[in-house]
């Protein structure tokens, strides 16, 4: 395996023999969320209709962990995003793109494998279709030594999703270490179950979601996702209880049009969606996500949780790509508007 070389400059992270550990309070400048996982480039079809007849693409980049994180900065929340990317061009767009939003970045760059690729196809106006190509990819190689453990220890919260731990056994391990070191500096977890069938079973998944959310403590999944888990329930507040018995104290369950369901320390909550013409509902679930830990940040209420929740989940279905729609903190209100222009 070739050497992976190291970005220099105010957002790289050191090796791990020359890295420094923090105190267990947040160090001044520190993000308040860390979170990490693959990022990729992606190919965005500028028409509708089969991918060999697109004819035109847009290039931009897309990633769970880093929507999640764009969403975070754009509601005023300091964050870092923690990955590894392949040193060739596309690598080079997944950071500048990310910088560019205010995230902070701390990646290796590898030098023996690519940066991921994804590819989207509009087949309908109202269905997209999203291929990876991610197989021994630069972040399916994230291990243990890329893990800034002195900024998570800084950190409020870490945010993982379970598309991590299902890219390698190397990944999974490195996000166990990230537990390990948030729970050693009494930091908060969330965990999005964010399950993908291309990469591993819903019994491999199971197994590790079980794990995972047993550590978190706040918890996100769609009726489907918690369902691999829990095997069955009669409805979304069951489900939320069922995967509370594991450990989280809050757990939110994610309907899509149809709002979503918590269950927050033992209390229930149901909060309608904001209803929208969808133009792409890819980046909808982590724009969803960003504005719940915004607000659990913040120190808001349940309510006002779930309600920016569902609010930055609509923005990022107003336009194409995975995280351009996010809202700004003082668009927010937007969705509420009774006139077409401001003025």
């Amino acid at each position: 395996m070739t050497t992976p070389t190291w970005n220099t400059g105010p957002d790289a992270e050191a090796p791990a023999a020359a890295r420094t550990t923090l105190p267990r309070e947040r160090a001044t400048g520190a993000p308040e969320v860390v979170t990490m996982g693959e990022s990729m480039a992606l190919f965005n079809p500028e028409t509708v209709g089969p991918l060999p007849h697109a004819g035109s693409f847009t290039l931009g980049i897309g990633g769970a962990e880093s929507n999640v994180a764009i969403a975070l900065k754009r509601l005023d929340i300091s964050v870092a995003w923690v990955g590894r990317l392949g040193d060739d061009t596309l690598g080079n767009l997944v950071r500048r793109e990310l910088l560019a939003e205010g995230v902070e970045v701390v990646c290796a760059r590898d030098g023996g494998a690519p940066t991921g690729l994804m590819i989207k196809e509009r087949r309908t106006a109202s269905s997209t279709r999203v291929s990876y190509y991610r197989a021994n990819s630069a972040g399916s190689r994230l291990c243990v030594d890329d893990i800034p453990t002195g900024l998570i220890a800084g950190a409020r919260l870490l945010h993982l999703t379970g598309i991590t731990p299902a890219l390698s056994r190397s990944a999974a391990e490195a996000v166990q270490h990230a537990i390990d070191c948030a729970k050693a500096a009494g930091v908060k977890v969330s965990f999005d179950l964010n399950y993908r069938a291309s990469l591993w079973s819903m019994q491999e998944a199971k197994s590790a979601y079980k794990s995972l959310i047993s550590q978190a403590d706040v918890v996100f999944a769609g009726e489907e996702e918690a369902a691999i888990v829990v095997d069955c329930a009669e409805n979304p507040l069951h489900l939320a209880e069922r995967l509370a018995k594991l450990g989280p104290a809050e757990v939110v369950i994610k309907l899509g049009a149809a709002g979503c369901a918590a269950l927050v320390d033992g209390i229930e909550y149901h909060q309608p969606a904001i209803q929208v013409e969808a133009i792409d509902t890819v980046g909808a679930g982590d724009a969803f996500v960003a504005g719940y830990l915004a607000e659990w940040l913040r120190d808001e209420s349940v309510s006002q949780r779930l309600l920016t929740a569902v609010r930055t989940g609509a923005f990022a279905c107003l336009v194409p790509g995975d995280w351009e729609g996010m809202p700004y903190r003082n668009e927010l209100s937007l969705l509420d508007a009774t006139e077409p222009v401001t003025r």
